[in-house]
């Protein structure tokens, strides 16, 4: 097994580096004012108090829940789409990517991560993500809901079952780790991918997904991550870091071509995910309302100003504009606008998506060869740079002045962004430092790269006795 003795040192740069980034954004000179009421709340507070009265009289005790029949229905639909996005779709386009002796490898990788996870979710992952933790809770939940334990079909997250609530959570769990895949395609074990998965998730997800979604610290600090900037991107794109680094380069990266083989497949992947993406961003606001419509248009506007940002700016670079470099903008851009979605207007979406165009292209070209790892399928490049960038620039493009929903009462745009910026700190961190020791742990335990042999041959033939294609 062939690591490389400055491995280390790489890591631990380039998560140095991307920690001062995400912090940067403390010393932001922009400020801007907390929101102020909506105008609408006026001639309401100033309704006479003998009209008032009766109202409040009449009001129950205590508001009751209710299930809405068209979120639930657009919950379930929601849940599939986002199914859809890992398989097929993640799958597809990482498949595309590899060469075709490695194109069952990724997709068997992706498929069985994702029915791995899904069983780890009802045992304990929903659980530890979503309820109270004690003493604990400002990083982890309890087992109180271990086994789904205590939820019926008629037990109720907001105006929809429980039940739609813990599945579509679960794909959420399920396709992030599948995202690292990318990370160490062409060179991992199949029996250490999945060792590594189950601790993952367990170690590194369900905590992230707690601190922000499920009442840890982040949430209490105020971090806005609509639908998974920072628990999915920046989560996902640090562990794959991590991964590529400690596994070392695919024998001959950097002196034979390693061309995507399929690139017809990449664009459907690709496809699919924009598609399906629809279910990640307007699912997450948990009912079909208005916010949900302004999720729906943020996405498609970020995600084709990103397209054009990388098309724009590869063209510019190197000559021609590419599939490729269309594909993986469209997925930079629809990573960025996954934590903004909620809170930016459909202006700052699109700002947010030529940004993520540029920066990305920059990720996977630029920082990739400035530190010499080799990241199979530019997870970090995407997915981690365009996480950060997704966070940070919520932050910013939040506020009412670029047409967004605006603060918190009492905070300002220095507020958030810092507040945006200790979350993608504490992100790679955690996840950087703990990925590290479970790569090591599975390591120890069943080796965590393939033979030179058996990586020269392929994946396929070797570790699954199959091939894509009998030409």
């Amino acid at each position: 097994m062939r690591y490389r003795e400055n491995g280390m040192k790489k890591f631990l740069t380039i998560v140095a580096l991307f920690g001062a980034l995400s912090l940067a954004g403390v010393t932001a000179q922009a400020q801007d004012k907390p929101a102020e009421q909506p105008a609408a709340a006026a001639p309401a507070a100033a309704a006479p108090a003998a009209a008032a009265a009766p109202a409040a009289a009449a009001a129950p005790a205590a508001e009751v829940k209710k299930l809405d029949a068209g979120s639930t229905g657009w919950m379930i639909t929601a849940t599939v789409l986002v199914m859809l996005m890992t398989i097929p779709g993640l799958a597809l386009f990482y498949g595309g990517l590899v060469r075709a002796k490695n194109m069952l490898s990724v997709l068997m990788q992706v498929f069985v991560t994702f029915s791995l996870v899904s069983i780890l979710w009802a045992v304990y992952g929903y659980s530890l993500a979503f309820t109270d933790g004690g003493s604990l809770n400002s990083i982890i939940g309890g087992m109180g809901k271990a086994f789904l334990s205590g939820i019926k079909p008629d037990t109720l997250n907001g105006v929809i079952p429980e039940y739609v609530f813990v599945v579509f959570q679960l794909t959420f769990a399920a396709i992030t780790p599948a995202l690292i895949v990318g990370g160490f395609a062409e060179r991992m074990k199949f029996s250490a991918v999945l060792w590594f998965m189950a601790l993952w998730v367990t170690f590194c997800y369900v905590p992230i997904a707690h601190m922000v979604w499920g009442g840890g610290f982040l949430a209490g600090l105020g971090a806005k991550d609509f639908a998974g900037g920072t628990v999915v991107h920046v989560n996902a794109g640090i562990a794959a870091l991590v991964g590529c680094v400690m596994l070392g380069k695919r024998i001959g990266y950097g002196k034979e071509a390693m061309p995507p083989h399929n690139l017809t497949l990449t664009m459907v992947g690709a496809s699919l995910l924009w598609v399906g993406w629809f279910g990640f961003n307007v699912g997450s606001e948990l009912a079909a309302d208005g916010i949900a419509g302004m999720v729906l248009v943020n996405t498609q506007l970020a995600t084709a100003a990103a397209v054009l940002g990388w098309m724009f700016i590869e063209w510019m670079t190197r000559g021609r504009p590419t599939m490729l470099g269309a594909a993986s903008g469209a997925v930079a851009g629809l990573v960025a606008i996954t934590p903004a979605c909620g809170f930016v207007g459909p202006m700052g979406s699109i700002i947010l998506g030529l940004a993520a165009g540029v920066v990305c292209f920059w990720g996977v070209s630029g920082l990739k060869s400035m530190f010499g790892y080799d990241d199979s399928l530019d997870v970090f490049g995407v997915h981690g740079v365009g996480g950060i960038l997704g966070a940070l620039g919520t932050g910013i493009l939040m506020s009412e002045s670029f047409g967004g929903v605006g603060y918190d009462k009492g905070v300002t745009m220095i507020g958030q962004l810092t507040t945006q910026a200790i979350a993608v700190g504490v992100t790679l961190v955690w996840t950087g430092i703990i990925s590290f020791i479970l790569y090591k742990i599975v390591d120890m335990m069943v080796g965590l790269r393939a033979e030179e042999n058996i990586e020269r041959e392929g994946l396929d033939s070797t570790q699954h006795g199959e091939v894509a294609y009998h030409l």
